[in-house]
């Protein structure tokens, strides 16, 4: 039979990947383990391994395209036990469908025996909010049946056919070749007769043009018809469980309709309150959801809106501006964004929305400090790695962070607690032609100038050869963005949440410092540390930045 293996779950809040190179070419062997392609998140670049084994009988994916979670990546030829899940997958899924058929069942069967059905622009897939007509396949006075062609629309990731879900004669069309419409608008009005099974609400016109809803659910909620269920193993596919990831029934990739995991009491509860059910995340077996669950989203996200917080990149009760069109002044170039960038934008915007940024400013006389950096250079080069005024910078922080341990810390708004952590991991920001990278030097306490040096021109290397695994960019507790290698005075940067602070170092110069009664040209690094001010004062804060500062002045205090 024929087993498709899907995009895995990748990590929190990533929902689609570049594909930089695939592995596998139809007509291949793969075995369970085996790497099938390699992607780029906005986090790092990850080989994903197959959990099937068998011959690959179709590739889905391209590379230098993007590709969703959860969307197939190939189709595998196997045998054996996969036959078993399949069809267990069948029945829960048929299961799903009657329950929720039976929950959207009326008292009375009969619908109007004349009505005007109003068939819409469906749902097409995630964040997909427009589309455009290629093809409108009849005519005011045609006739149409159940799963009849009636349009053909692309997205922006392909070309659909879509079916009426009812058979009738066609009163109105409202669109044409070549217009762009958007999801949910009326497409078409077809006049029906006789009795209708309702399974899909729609607005429907009766006879005096009035308009009605029928049993209303919400529009990115989609539910499996009976006659799409098929053993045809050239159609019925699944998706063996990944961790975190639930085990769903697939269908052809024509039909994008997909039950969620989560029992038709649960749905309803979670449609009573306004909660998109497929916004939740379930922590159930496979990942099903629970009333719990629901509950837990809907407190989080009100909680959220009572602060102000930020839901993607815009701000609580601060309205979007439309863009002016730029085309009128002259020639523009329009690039998409890449997924470092997009994630960079969106969760700065974030940080910059929920976290009160306070600035302090200093200056460190590193005069004496270079001179022990030079001396002890070629040592650190020994043992791989390069003794930079970053890699001191690490020892120092990490120092500082243990006699003022709020710096290490994060809060918890939602529960009205400040978590404190007992280890010491700091991430390192890294400029690269992707985008701003911040992978983490672990356990940075436990560790020597030297050993820290050689872990830092690891991971930096990693950085820019795109090679960044998710473990090397979690964890952080503290952040250092160095940009005294390009120039600058002070800047103000941005805390990287759920931490609370982050130091900036820019370039430093010789000045003259007024010494024992005369000026001496002083070696001066400037330094810039924001920080969280619901937990860090700025009292606190300028403590902490004069202690980094002193240490940098005179290393020997560290030791002591």
């Amino acid at each position: 039979m024929i087993v498709d293996f899907r995009l895995p779950l990748l990590g929190d809040n990533i929902s689609s990947a570049d594909v930089i190179k695939v592995h596998v070419k139809e007509g291949d062997k793969v075995e369970v383990d085996q790497v099938v392609v390699e992607i780029e998140t906005d986090k790092a670049t990850v080989e994903v391994p197959t959990d099937i084994a068998g011959i690959v009988k179709q590739v889905y994916v391209k590379e230098g395209t993007k590709a969703a979670i959860g969307e197939p990546v190939i189709s595998v030829e196997v045998g054996g036990e996969a036959v078993k899940e399949v069809k267990s997958e069948e029945v829960r899924a048929k299961n799903e469908v009657q329950s929720e058929k039976e929950e959207v069942k009326t008292s009375n069967d009969s619908v109007l025996s004349t009505k005007d059905y109003l068939f819409t622009i469906p749902t097409l897939g995630e964040n997909i909010t427009s589309a455009q007509i290629t093809k409108v396949l009849l005519k005011v006075g045609d006739k149409v049946e159940v799963d009849q062609v009636v349009l053909e629309i692309e997205t922006d990731k392909a070309t659909v056919e879509v079916p009426s879900e009812v058979s009738g004669v066609v009163k109105e069309v409202n669109v044409k070749d070549g217009d762009k419409v958007t999801i949910g608008s009326v497409a078409l009005v077809i006049e029906t007769s006789g009795k209708k099974a309702i399974e899909n609400s729609k607005p429907v016109r009766n006879q005096s043009g009035g308009l009605r809803i029928e049993n209303e659910k919400p529009k990115s909620e989609t539910e499996i018809k009976p006659a799409q269920l098929s053993t045809n193993n050239s159609q019925l596919s699944t998706v063996k469980e990944h961790t975190h990831m639930p085990q769903i029934l697939t269908l052809p990739r024509d039909i994008v309709k997909i039950v969620v995991p989560a029992a038709p009491s649960v749905r309803r509860f979670a449609r009573e309150i306004g909660v998109e059910i497929n916004n939740v995340r379930g922590s159930g077996p496979s990942g099903r959801i629970s009333v719990e669950d629901v509950k837990a989203f809907a407190k989080a996200l009100n909680q959220q809106l009572q602060q102000g917080g930020a839901v993607g990149c815009a701000v609580v009760g601060v309205p979007r501006e439309t863009l002016p069109d730029f085309s009128k002044w002259g020639d523009i170039d329009r690039q998409p964004m890449s997924n470092i960038r997009r994630k960079t934008a969106e969760h700065l915007s974030y940080a910059w929305a929920t976290v009160p940024h306070v600035t302090q400013f200093d200056k460190a006389d590193i005069t004496e400090l270079e001179k022990i950096r030079k001396q002890f250079g070629k040592q650190v080069e020994a043992a791989g790695g390069k003794l930079t005024v970053t890699g001191i910078l690490l020892k120092v922080i990490a120092s500082a962070m243990k006699v003022y341990p709020q710096f290490n810390s994060s809060v918890d708004m939602e529960k009205n607690e400040i978590i404190y952590k007992k280890y010491l991991n700091i991430g390192v920001a890294v400029d690269t032609e992707k985008g701003l990278l911040v992978p983490v030097i672990k356990d940075v306490d436990k560790k020597n100038i030297t050993q820290i040096s050689v872990d830092l021109a690891e991971v930096s290397k990693k950085a820019r050869d795109k090679k960044l695994g998710l473990d090397d960019m979690q964890g952080g507790c503290f952040t250092i963005s160095n940009l005294g290698g390009i120039g600058g005075t002070y800047f103000t940067p941005i805390v990287n949440t759920p931490e609370v602070a982050i130091l900036g170092v820019s370039k430093s110069s010789y000045e003259p410092v007024y010494i024992d009664g005369e000026f001496k040209p002083r070696l001066m690094m400037p330094l810039s540390l924001s920080y969280d001010h619901r937990i860090i004062d700025g009292a606190d804060a300028i403590r902490f930045l004069r202690w980094v500062v002193n240490a940098l002045e005179n290393p020997f205090l560290m030791s002591l």
